[in-house]
């Protein structure tokens, strides 16, 4: 996760010549020669891929947000523009977008970089969008025990849109809304119309 701690999935060290002889059998089954100068090293580099997209199989996400301050701070806080990549369980197809987070503090918040982080923490494995915009939800609402949080992630999935309906360029949005947001429209509404501006 660029600019944090250096998060490594310890099963693809462990297993990279098991991952490596694998890859080159896909190479083989699906028609190609593995042993192509141009694919000679593709399962080394596959490897070496592995490590960075699923390296958030090597953190608890709960511990990314690290320590947090008490602030009497009880506005309004976002940090929008997530930018994630994460891969589907279905396919094993990237899907990518961005991620906004807003959330009422009840004395405690956390460093603002700690969002990019946590959100790096629960992308960077197989997952679905749904899973994402709810799980950042309930780790800030389980971590700060703020008054309300509120998620909304959009994304391009290259399942819909490289393979299957062929349809690029759709985006899918997906909300999560925990405390105050649920009952206080206006709320809803300062954040929806802030995470567009």
């Amino acid at each position: 996760m660029a600019g944090n701690k250096d998060y490594k999935n310890k099963m693809i060290e462990e297993n990279r010549a098991l991952i490596e002889g694998h890859i080159r059998e896909i190479l083989r089954l699906i028609g190609e020669d593995p042993d192509r100068e141009g694919l000679m090293e593709t399962p080394a580099r596959v490897a070496r891929m592995y490590e960075e997209i699923y390296r958030g199989y090597g953190v608890d996400p709960r511990e990314v947000l690290g320590v947090t301050f008490d602030e009497q701070h009880e506005e309004l806080v976002i940090v929008k523009d997530i930018v994630y990549y994460s891969q589907c369980e279905h396919h094993l197809a990237p899907f990518f977008g961005k991620v906004h987070i807003g959330y009422l503090p009840s004395g405690k918040i956390a460093g603002l970089s700690k969002f990019a982080r946590l959100v790096e923490a629960v992308t960077r494995k197989l997952q679905v969008q749904e899973r994402i915009t709810s799980e950042i939800a309930d780790i800030l609402e389980e971590v700060l025990k703020p008054h309300g949080v509120m998620v909304v992630v959009t994304g391009e999935h290259l399942c819909m849109s490289a393979r299957g309906v062929h349809k690029p360029g759709s985006t899918t949005v997906t909300s999560a809304v925990r405390g105050t947001f649920r009952s206080n429209a206006a709320l809803r509404s300062e954040f929806l119309s802030l995470i567009k501006a």
